[in-house]
Order: C-alpha cells, then structure tokens, then sequence
C-alpha cells in the first residue's frame, strides 16, 4: 500500500513526519529515521484501523502573502 509522508524539519533538530491518510505521526534525528518511525506508526495504526484505498493523494502546495508591519 502506498501512502503519503510529509516531512518537516523540528525547531528542535531532527524532522517531523506525519501521515494525512491516518492522522499518524513521527519524528526522528535525520529523514531516514523520521520515515522509518513513521513508517512503523502508520503500520501499528493500519493494524487497528484497516484503511480503506480510495485513490492515489493529491499533493500540492500554496502560498500565503506574509505581510511586514
């Protein structure tokens, strides 16, 4: 089954991940060990709460105008 990890770096170092099919989430040191985690998450989650496939994601991304006061 293919699904989608977003990965962002952690102000704290490290990276987030997060699954949006599932709503789980990870982090870890480097990219490698935040996907690995998050890969082990969503499994445990999948085992619980069986997900339904309904068509590959769409992903995309947009911008917000930051205004400077």
């Amino acid at each position: 089954m293919q699904l989608t990890a977003v990965l962002m770096p952690a102000p704290e170092g490290g990276f987030n991940a997060f699954n949006p099919e599932t709503g789980s989430s990870s982090q870890g040191d480097s990219l490698e060990e935040a996907l690995a985690n998050l890969q082990e998450a969503t499994s445990l989650y999948l085992e619980e709460f069986p997900l339904i496939p309904c068509g590959a994601p769409l992903l995309t991304t947009f911008e917000i105008p930051v205004h400077v006061a």
